[in-house]
């Protein structure tokens, strides 16, 4: 029978119902049996179940599977480690089957920590949480999510489970950078790897601490080693996907599809990001950034790469190629091409904001540079931006010092001062002037000092 649900699930053109009655009729035969045999039988009717379910889109049988009348004599008959080992991997299946159904991947994980506190099964149950608080992260609840890891990491560190202190410590690390409380994320991924070093991790596991090194690198502005990162997950992340479509090696991993994609665009940000700051650096006397500093086609072009073309890659191209050109207008017209492939993605979405941000600072002092006065509606109309925008990037880039200058709003123009000498009489002053009153206060403490010994 089981034989036969097989085969009608490999036919995709045959009605699902019959399997799901054929399985169902497994696993709630008459005869009870639950020898070696028959638990191995039963064990694959339920995997196959899970899948059926999710292929025919019955997102509700799925979320009652586990803890409803089918499973539950199968449940009742094994060992806990056997049960536990089923309800994990039924869970991996629907969470790879159904990838973007996270309201139904939270349903499942409710129900079944509530199954686990009934029965008392506490290591299962802590599992279980580690999953749902990474499903309640891609959902965006960080706070439902933090406070659920602040629980279980407690429990955890009672019971000094590595592998799943591994596991929670990354999740957390994702929340806090979610939640962009940076020195927290950093702290949490450090007791991952602490964690991780004492015990054997998973390929798999190792490539998003590798990954979520490379962001935290990223965000403070260390592009060199974040690419590091990001080389190291992508290749372990590539092997690992190439080993899932060819059906070998991959057994017990759960890659999620697009993840190595993921990395590689991770990794030409990060081609990119060094020559942002070259713009900036450069920009008063309006040099152009040098091409070979984002030539990102050596990325592409490899072996690996080439396999992962698509719009995606094309995004990042055209980025790289405006930053290189310092072209705001190009910025602006590729960030509308590909908003989808571009704003999706948390990281890429910040970093570009910033590029955003730099190539307008740029764009806008080359410019005035010519000019010691101009009329602010001109610098407007030459790059293309409303007048309010323009005039209020230029005194934010007065207020921060990158320009030295004032904005005389009555006449609508922007006065620009040359740089002249720093006037070191003038802060050599300034410090004996600080030296002294340090040396007066001293005196004053040990002079009060004097008088309440005296009386």
């Amino acid at each position: 029978m089981l034989d036969s649900a097989q085969d009608t699930f490999a036919a995709s053109d045959i009605d699902s119902s019959k399997t799901i009655a054929t399985l169902t009729a497994i696993l709630t035969e008459p005869q009870n049996r639950y020898g070696n045999k028959a638990s191995s039988v039963k064990e694959r009717a339920i995997y196959l179940l899970a899948r059926t379910h999710c292929q025919a889109q019955s997102y509700n049988e799925v979320v009652a599977l586990l803890t409803g009348s089918a499973c539950s004599p199968f449940f009742e008959n094994v060992t806990k480690a056997k049960c536990a080992k089923v309800v994990r991997a039924v869970l991996e299946i629907v969470c790879a089957l159904a990838a973007d159904e996270f309201d139904i991947q939270q349903q499942i994980c409710n129900n079944i920590i509530e199954w686990t506190i009934q029965e008392k099964r506490s290591f299962l149950r802590q599992r279980v949480q580690a999953k749902l608080a990474s499903v309640l992260y891609n959902q965006d609840k960080y706070g439902e999510a933090q406070t659920l890891v602040d629980g279980l990491l407690s429990e955890l560190k009672k019971l000094d489970d590595k592998q799943l202190l591994v596991e929670t410590h990354l999740v957390e690390s994702k929340i806090h950078h979610g939640l962009r409380n940076l020195p927290k994320s950093k702290a949490a991924l450090t007791a991952s790897r602490t964690c991780a070093n004492a015990i054997y991790v998973g390929p798999g596991l190792q490539s998003s601490i590798d990954g979520m090194s490379g962001v935290l690198h990223c965000e403070e502005g260390d592009y060199n080693t974040a690419h590091s990162y990001f080389l190291e997950a992508f290749e372990q992340l590539d092997q690992l996907e190439s080993d899932k479509h060819k059906g070998k090696g991959a057994t017990g991993v759960n890659v999620k599809e697009g993840s190595a994609l993921s990395c590689l665009k991770y990794m030409m940000l990060c081609k990119s990001s060094p020559s942002h700051n070259l713009i900036s650096s450069v920009a008063r006397i309006g040099a152009r950034s040098n091409k070979a500093d984002v030539d990102i086609s050596g990325i592409i072009s490899s072996k690996q790469g080439v396999k992962y073309a698509g719009r995606d890659i094309e995004a990042m191209s055209a980025i790289a190629s405006a930053a290189a050109c310092r072209s705001l207008k190009d910025y602006e017209t590729v960030s509308e091409k590909y908003s989808h492939e571009l704003q999706d993605d948390i990281l890429i979405k910040h970093h570009l904001k910033v590029l955003h941000e730099q190539l307008l600072e740029s764009n806008l002092i080359r410019i005035i540079e010519p000019y010691s006065c101009v009329e602010i509606d001109h610098v407007a109309e030459l790059i293309d931006m409303p007048q309010a925008l323009v005039e209020k990037k230029l005194s934010q880039m007065i207020l921060d010092g990158k320009m030295n200058g004032i904005l005389d709003q009555g006449k609508g123009q922007l006065i620009v001062y040359e740089e002249g000498e720093k006037d070191l009489a003038m802060e050599k002053g300034l410090d004996v002037i600080e030296n002294m009153d340090n040396v007066v206060s001293s005196l004053f403490v040990r002079s009060n000092a004097l008088r309440t010994t005296m009386a």
